[in-house]
């Protein structure tokens, strides 16, 4: 079963903790499933957050996956998380996209939608 994990909650939430778990249940059965970052949920792939070290680093977690991290590039870019690509275009002086993030559009997410047999929201 093919499963669409769409994560729109913010890291410091835990419910974006719980989206992880679940991804990493997954990939440890070999199921098939997809991630998609929205919403608040693009926050994670922000280079610039700074996490203590007593504390996990959810973007770290996520990147030990292995796997493809789409973010949607608009709520990213009204967030202030941009790739090198988008600040060229935007005339912006910095990028601070995460290595191991990718900004997709919306269509991304219409074809992961339209290829799941569930979608779990986070």
């Amino acid at each position: 079963m093919s499963t669409l994990l769409l994560i729109t909650a913010a890291p410091t939430s835990i419910h974006a903790w719980h989206a992880l778990g679940l991804a990493q249940s997954l990939k440890e059965k070999n199921e098939e499933f997809r991630v998609f970052f929205y919403q608040d949920g693009v926050h994670v792939a922000n280079s610039l957050n700074w996490v203590p070290d007593d504390q996990r680093n959810l973007t770290a977690e996520w990147l030990k996956l292995d796997i493809r991290l789409p973010v949607c590039v608009s709520a990213a870019l009204s967030r202030g998380i941009t790739d090198a690509e988008n600040a060229q275009r935007h005339q912006l002086s910095l990028h601070n996209l995460s290595q191991g993030f990718e900004l997709t559009g919306l269509g991304e997410l219409a074809d992961a939608v339209e290829s799941a047999q569930r979608l779990i929201q986070f």
